[in-house]
């Protein structure tokens, strides 16, 4: 068993220092592995050493980014945002946790810690320092070098001399045709990835608008590489939209102006010269309807797949052309024979709306003519059991 899994058995035991003793050890031979970082910080906070905590989560963030791992990334920064809090930093315990939940909303652990963070918050005075942010999202910390190695000393070699460092490899640039992006969003922004290395920060340029993005640097063996969003699907806030480079892309995080919207591409197809789309935040393409969707699939556990109950009540309703000899304006649905209770339900039917129709065809056949429901909100996205009266069960032919 290697150094890492000592320290994973120790961690699951309980056994925090002995924990910190093989992540350490472990980390000595592999200076820049994220997850043992991660893990000896969870270790430090059980065993209350809350700065160490802090320090492992912050190294473990900045070495997740180089290496744009978005789990690790997320894993480092509930730990910091965990030791932060236990340091009585609230505020930036909060800011943490933030960034989490912009890469995850369903990490398991995030919605106690934030209102643990919540509660502490809520109970400062005005102008107490624990409530003023202070962090950033990427710690200003130097990672360790690579390029050296330690001395080992051990009763068998008593010393060594320490290896020649290696020479760093250069970043080679992306080359144009290679050059690929990606997005996530949350209710607050939209972050924009444009995977590109070897970007020189001096000479890249990146310009936001509340309508558009742009993005060029040079390119060796080339011209400029250009790259634009225009317009985007919704308008953004630019003065609270910002943009970093590192050495393997090029990252934009968009500040919705409307927050809530759900963008379903980065570029819409609206014309933000319209001033008919500045009346309000969100352009008309979002309020309008939409006449081309499909209708939605409901579960069934038929055979034959899904059942279009939309076709089957306008397809009955088709056949309601024709008034009743008695005028009751029955229509065709008169020429089925049954008794009074079977016209007083034609006559129901007959004057439903669409849903209130597909949810009693639904509803009565799949329940084998046991429940006749008009509420297609509780039985459209279900399959209708039989429901036979008391004294009665229902059987299957």
């Amino acid at each position: 068993m290697d150094q890492a899994a000592r320290g994973a058995a120790a961690l699951k035991d309980s056994n925090y220092e002995e924990a910190i003793t093989q992540y350490t050890a472990a980390l000595s031979a592999n200076p820049n592995a994220v997850p043992y970082y991660i893990q000896r910080s969870m270790a430090y906070q059980r065993s209350g050493k809350y700065s160490e905590a802090l320090a492992d989560a912050e190294m473990a963030v900045v070495l997740a980014h180089r290496r744009a791992r978005r789990e690790q990334i997320k894993d480092a920064q509930l730990r910091r945002g965990i030791a932060l809090f236990f340091l009585e930093r609230y505020a930036d315990a909060e800011f943490a946790l933030s960034i989490v939940q912009r890469l995850d909303a369903k990490e398991k652990t995030l919605q106690v810690w934030q209102m643990k963070v919540a509660k502490k918050l809520k109970e400062l005075e005005e102008g107490d320092e624990r409530g003023k942010v202070t962090a950033v999202e990427i710690p200003d910390v130097e990672p360790p070098s690579t390029s050296t190695s330690k001395t080992i000393k051990s009763e068998a070699v008593k010393s060594e001399e320490p290896a020649p460092p290696a020479a760093l490899k250069p970043i080679v640039p992306t080359p144009a045709n290679k050059i690929k992006h990606d997005w996530y969003q949350s209710n607050e922004n939209v972050t924009f990835t444009l995977l590109a290395k070897g970007v020189s920060q001096s000479e890249a340029k990146v310009e936001i608008d509340k309508d558009s993005l742009n993005i060029s640097f040079p390119i060796k063996d080339s011209s400029d590489f250009n790259y634009s969003l225009d317009p985007f699907y919704a308008p953004v806030d630019p003065s609270q939209s910002t943009f970093r480079i590192t050495p393997t892309k090029i990252e934009v995080t968009l500040k919705k102006a409307t927050p809530g919207i759900k963008w379903h591409a980065l570029e819409g197809d609206h014309d933000p010269s319209d001033p008919s789309e500045h009346k309000t935040s969100i352009p008309s393409h979002i309020l309008a309807p939409k006449t081309n969707e499909q209708p939605p699939a409901y579960p069934t556990s038929s055979r034959k797949g899904v059942k279009d109950w939309d076709k089957v009540a306008k397809d009955l309703t088709a056949k309601k052309t024709t008034p009743g000899e008695d005028g009751d304006d029955y229509g065709d649905l008169d020429d089925f024979d049954g008794d009074e209770t079977t016209r007083f339900f034609k006559h129901l039917y007959k004057g439903a709306d669409p849903d209130q129709q597909r949810a009693m065809m639904k509803s009565y056949q799949e329940s084998g003519g046991t429940v006749l429901s008009t509420d297609w909100s509780n039985v459209g996205s279900k399959t209708v059991g039989p429901e036979p009266p008391d004294g009665m069960e229902a059987k299957k032919f």
